[in-house]
């Protein structure tokens, strides 16, 4: 009985430990994103998003109240992330950058990202035994409430 019940709470432990483990793949995969397009670098982007991604974004410009919506390719990450390195961004380090894992299950997890762009809702699935973003649903920040 009691070799049961130790075995039972090696287990029960071990369990908690793997989805610490995939709470913080899941984590470090939104922030490789981020960072992707804070310091230019593509092998993150590479690293941890899917290319069959899908991503759209409603923007807005600050003056504005009206969002306009659009899409953006895996290449057009990448071509973005490649313009922000030929600019050499020496302020990414003073930029907003908050993480949050939403969900995190055996196969596919959830993360809000906040960055200066807005907020992006980030769908994560385990392929091949890694974390990689397969969909980022994403908004200029809301409209100040008067």
């Amino acid at each position: 009985m009691k070799n049961a019940l130790f075995i039972s709470l090696f287990l029960l432990v071990a369990l908690i430990a793997k989805a610490q483990d995939d709470k913080q793949l899941v984590a470090e995969a939104v922030t490789d994103y981020v960072d992707a397009f804070y310091l230019g670098d593509t092998t993150k982007i590479l690293r941890s998003i899917s290319p069959q991604v899908v991503k759209y974004g409603y923007y807005r410009r600050k003056e504005e109240t009206k969002y306009n919506g659009e899409p953006m390719s895996f290449r057009e990450m990448l071509d973005y992330a490649t313009s922000v390195g030929k600019r050499q961004n020496n302020n990414a380090g003073t930029l907003p950058k908050k993480v949050e894992v939403l969900d995190c299950q055996d196969q596919t997890a959830s993360a809000k990202l906040t960055a200066w762009w807005g907020t992006d809702y980030i769908l994560l699935a385990k392929l091949d035994g890694k974390w990689m973003i397969t969909h980022v649903l994403w908004q200029s920040p809301p409209i100040a409430a008067k």
